[in-house]
């Protein structure tokens, strides 16, 4: 999805509240959603990464908003991702990118689909944590 990422609050506190009622608010509770992998792909004989994968999903905070949908678009991508694990390569880490960022991977993929993350205990909104420079020089992207 090409363009700036929408900002969550706006100079004018008017607008703000207004933007604010856009998103769909999911919380953090690490519940297991949806089919298990075995029965979402009929085959139990998956990696312990695959598995692993699912249950991300499972446990994600948006995948209480998954429909049969959702769910089926995960399971169709159990294959790739399954061949990725044995032998990487590009298109299939684009092809796990693409629908992953459909369902809301990442921070910005929420924000594009207007889903904001709480933590249960607070109620907050789970902010973004900017990278120091200290961790970006220990996992190789320092300058």
């Amino acid at each position: 999805m090409p363009g700036p990422l929408p900002k969550e609050t706006r100079q004018r506190e008017r607008d703000t509240k207004r933007r604010s009622s856009e998103f769909v608010t999911v919380t953090r509770d690490g519940v297991l959603r949806g089919p298990t992998l075995a029965k979402a792909t009929g085959d139990s004989s998956w990696s312990p990464q695959v598995r692993s994968w699912w249950d991300t999903w499972r446990r994600s905070p948006q995948a209480v908003l998954f429909e049969d949908t959702d769910w089926g678009r995960l399971a169709l991508m159990v294959p790739i991702v399954e061949a990725y694990f044995r032998r990487p390569s590009a298109a299939a880490l684009s092809e796990i990118r693409m629908n992953e960022e459909r369902l809301g991977a990442t921070y910005a993929d929420r924000l594009r689909s207007r889903i904001r993350v709480t933590d249960p205990e607070t109620g907050e909104v789970v902010p973004l944590r900017p990278v120091g420079a200290s961790a970006r020089e220990r996992f190789g992207g320092g300058r």
